[in-house]
């Protein structure tokens, strides 16, 4: 089975671990305090606090802008669930807009008709390592006095006018899950230039502790949202090549888009020209009443497949019981989440694989014409 992802680790990330763990000094050490500054600089902003997942690294972005019950938050329903749950954990409302269908990403023409007295922030997703239009954006957030919230789990290092995800709104949130560009195992990390941003999310990752640093001293309700330094440690070595890890999905990315061309019935992600995409993903698009059966397909020929993202938040079992959301809501999200699927893509792909990969989709594609075409009265 070619799998749908899988990281790099090489031996420098098994010996930055081990060295943590021989350090003795197995969580709030120097490991975490140089991934923070490392990554706060790569991307290109004065502060950092890392964080066992993305997800609570959005929590605590919510709960830092002072987000709470009654309020609400503009975001898109096309994307994973945390953008959207982060929300309702402060007991918040999400607010859904439907997304651009060449790009996947929130629309930005679609986001003033959803405001209203009770929107207080702007949660944007960067889907499949894309930035969305953070220009529009950002001149909207500032037209209605709004902060923005960049969800950049799944786009480390992707660009909008030559400028990082992360460094548009107030504060963002990157992840380091297995299948990202770069992985901590489990982990994310919040970034800001606000500082006061930053003190509260330092002092609420770690229990609510005062700026006194006291173990026992607490000044506000806080989690256990720390990262260890295991943890810190691969995300230290793996920063220190993540030009190398993110160039390696840029040409399997060209390989596929290349290739996939000759495919009439497949659609690839259109990347914006002002964007420069990371690629978490390669995706593309298939007629929604084939593209579970060709996924089976791809599966029983050893080629790991999965729809992504399906279904769409705001359908989503609990989203529908919860407020009552109904299909055809949002339709360009609906329609994305009804034809995408996802290829094998990681930077230890080889181009073999990848044109091995294509020609398994193209016959499996070419069975499912002839059972069509068998089956027509």
């Amino acid at each position: 089975m070619i799998p749908l992802a899988k990281p790099h680790i090489d031996e420098k990330d098994i010996d930055y671990v081990i060295q943590a763990l021989r350090s003795g000094t197995l969580s709030l050490g120097p490991f975490l305090q140089k991934f923070e500054e490392n990554f706060a600089k790569k991307i290109g902003v004065r502060y950092a606090v890392a964080v066992n997942s993305g997800t609570s690294g959005l929590h605590l972005a919510i709960r830092a802008l002072g987000i709470t019950k009654n309020d609400e938050v503009i975001t898109s329903p096309f994307s994973f669930i945390a953008s959207a749950n982060c929300i309702l954990y402060e007991n918040a409302t999400p607010v859904f807009v439907d997304v651009e269908e060449e790009t996947y990403n929130i629309d930005p023409e679609k986001i003033e008709t959803k405001i209203t007295a009770k929107t207080k922030a702007l949660l944007i997703p960067h889907i499949f390592g894309q930035s969305a239009n953070m220009t529009q954006i950002m001149n909207i957030a500032h037209k209605y006095h709004l902060p923005v919230i960049e969800d950049a789990c799944e786009s480390i290092l992707a660009t909008h006018h030559g400028k990082n995800t992360g460094t548009f709104g107030d504060i963002a949130v990157f992840a380091f899950y297995p299948n990202k560009q770069m992985t901590t195992g489990e982990g994310g990390i919040i970034v800001t230039n606000n500082e006061r941003l930053y003190k509260y999310c330092k002092s609420a990752a770690n229990q609510g502790r005062s700026d006194a640093l006291q173990w026992l001293s607490h000044d506000k309700l806080g989690y256990n949202y720390r990262m260890d330094e295991m943890s810190a440690a691969l995300g230290l070595s793996q920063l220190e090549k993540i030009d190398f890890l993110i160039s390696k999905r840029q040409e399997l990315a060209e390989i596929y888009s290349k290739n996939l061309v000759n495919l009439p019935e497949v659609k690839t992600v259109r990347v914006n020209q002002i964007n420069h995409s990371s690629w978490f993903v390669y995706s593309i698009r298939v007629d929604e009443q084939q593209r579970d059966k060709l996924i089976e397909m791809l599966i029983e020929k050893k080629v790991q497949s999965k729809a992504y993202f399906f279904p769409c938040i705001h359908v989503q079992p609990f989203y529908q019981k919860q407020f009552g959301y109904q299909v055809g809501e949002f339709p360009v999200a609906e329609k994305l989440s009804r034809e995408t699927l996802v290829l094998p893509f990681y930077p230890d792909l080889s181009e073999r694989e990848v044109l091995l990969i294509i020609k398994i989709l193209n016959d499996s594609l070419r069975e499912l014409k002839r059972e069509r075409e068998q089956t027509k009265p």
